[in-house]
Order: structure tokens, then sequence, then C-alpha cells
């Protein structure tokens, strides 16, 4: 299978076209610095320089691929949520997508695998929420709500899936680096009052179920990617503190995370008990199903 990446110099691209490329398959990655990319992409990967939030030459390349794997958008969590960020969030998910799926409304790819974030579902407690929840509000919620009807255009034709993923664990980057400095600096601990739920999954299986979204053609529509195993902000801290041998019992208050965050805050501090009932319902073994199996592997 020929599949056309996009966002593919990205943590999770990267595994995911190493994947691929592994198997037999080709991989054309899209970036917008070729030469800057280079030395990030895996060796076999056909690189295509590019904007995916604009018109390009590379939409040709897209046009000739078999799949394509939509994975490109401004990172949520860089830095405060100002105006101008806000727009650039949803504008690099939503126009790259439409753009995306314009080009396999007029042919080319049979797949549309497109990024999307657990972010749909807003702040819902304790609830479980599976891939037949509904939307919940909040920004994340709007902005995951128009990035997932930006793939209408391509669904007269192709088979389309929304991957809804979860906080992303990898040793190479992402999330976990940042989550571990406070507990380097021994004042680790929960965010807010620890009992927000926190999806999360082994960059393992997030590749693992990328492939399942790609390869399956029982896949369509939304499909969770998080863990079964699901964890609170606690029990999270907790773990880390386990792995990592340091205490795990200084909480960030939620006011203090709303007064440095801003309206950011409602990335870290948002309760969603996502399960991935579409996965496990397809046969999808998880490799890390449980949290400390998984810190253990990332960080022992």
């Amino acid at each position: 299978m020929h599949v056309f990446l996009t966002g593919a110099s990205g943590l999770i691209g990267r595994a995911l076209a190493t994947s691929l490329l592994a198997d037999g398959h080709a991989v054309t990655a899209l970036t917008r610095d070729a030469r800057a990319a280079a030395g990030r992409l895996p060796a076999g990967a056909t690189p295509v320089e590019g904007d995916p939030a604009r018109p390009g030459p590379w939409q040709e390349a897209l046009a000739r691929a078999d799949a394509c794997v939509h994975l490109a958008g401004e990172p949520v969590a860089a830095a405060r949520w100002t105006p101008e960020r806000k727009a650039r969030i949803q504008a690099s998910r939503v126009d790259s997508t439409r753009l995306v799926a314009e080009v396999i409304a007029a042919g080319g790819p049979q797949v549309l695998v497109a990024g999307s974030a657990v972010g749909f579902y807003g702040s819902r407690g304790d609830a479980p929420l599976d891939e037949a929840a509904p939307a919940g509000e909040g920004f994340l919620a709007e902005v995951c709500q128009r990035w997932e009807a930006a793939t209408r255009p391509a669904e007269g034709r192709a088979r389309v899936v929304h991957v809804r993923t979860g906080l992303v664990l990898s040793r190479d980057g992402g999330a976990l680096p940042k989550l571990l400095l406070p507990f380097k600096l021994l004042v680790g601990g929960p965010m807010g009052d620890g009992r927000a739920w926190q999806p999360w999954l082994h960059l393992a299986d997030e590749v693992g179920l990328l492939r399942l979204a790609l390869l399956d053609g029982r896949v369509r529509g939304p499909l969770n990617a998080a863990a079964p195993g699901p964890a609170t902000s606690r029990e999270l801290a907790l773990a880390l503190g386990q792995v990592l041998h340091r205490p795990s019992s200084f909480p960030a208050p939620a006011a203090a995370l709303r007064l440095a965050l801003g309206e950011m805050a409602e990335v870290v501090l948002a309760s969603q008990k996502v399960v991935p009932g579409k996965a496990l319902e397809l046969g999808y073994t998880f490799r890390f199903p449980a949290l400390l199996p998984a810190l253990r592997d990332l960080l022992g």
C-alpha cells in the first residue's frame, strides 16, 4: 500500500512511518521543509514539500496514493491560548483536513485516517466515554467537531476514520518528558484534586490503532485511541513516582494551573474517562493495557 502521511516528522508520524516501511508499505511524507525534515524522517520515506493548510503540488502526490493518514496540526499545549494561537490551532486542523478531503473526493486514496482528539468529549467527570458518546463543550471540543466535519467531502467515496487520541506516552517526546520534570525536582504530584480521568496510551498502541484504522476495512467513523485501563491524575502521579522512585504527593492546585496556563488549563484539568470500545470490539490486543507496565517499559 502507498500511504500519504501528513505530520510525518512529529512523534506519532515518525513512529507510524517506521512501522509501515518495515512492513513493506510505501510512505510519502508531507513536510513544510523537506531539507530540514530529512534527518527526522525514517529511511525509505519519500518527502514532499508543502503546507497541508494551503493548496499546492502536494495535492497531486496525495491523489496518487492508496490511502492517507492525516496527523498535521498546530501543537495544542505549546503556549498559552491567545486569540491568535487559538485561531492557528483551529485553522491548521480544519483547513488542512478540508483540502485533503477535497482531493480524496475527486479521486485517489480510498482510505482517510484523520487525526482527532479525546478533547471531542469535553470534561465529563466519571462517565465512561466510548465512541457513541456525544460531543462535549469548550474550545477543544468545538475544534474537534469542526476538524472531524471537515472530512465530509471524502466520505462519499472513501472509508474515513477519526482517531480520537488521548495522552500519548513516549520516551522520545510528547507529554511524558514534561510530566517527569516535577518528579525529577522532587515536587511531583497530581493535577488539581487528582480525581480527573486522564485517557492515556503507549506510543506502540497509538501506532497499532492507527494501523488498525488504516488496514482494517471494518473500521469507520470515530475510533478512541486510549488504553483500556484508564487512570486518574492521582493514579498517574503515583505510578510515575513508583517507577522513578520519587515522591508524588505534591499536587498542582487547579487555581494555580489556571493562573499559569489561562484557558489552556482546560487541557490538564479535564476529566475524560475514555474507553476504546470499538478497538476492543474488533479484537485489537493492546500491548500495554495498564499504566504501570507501560511506564516501566518507557522509563525502567
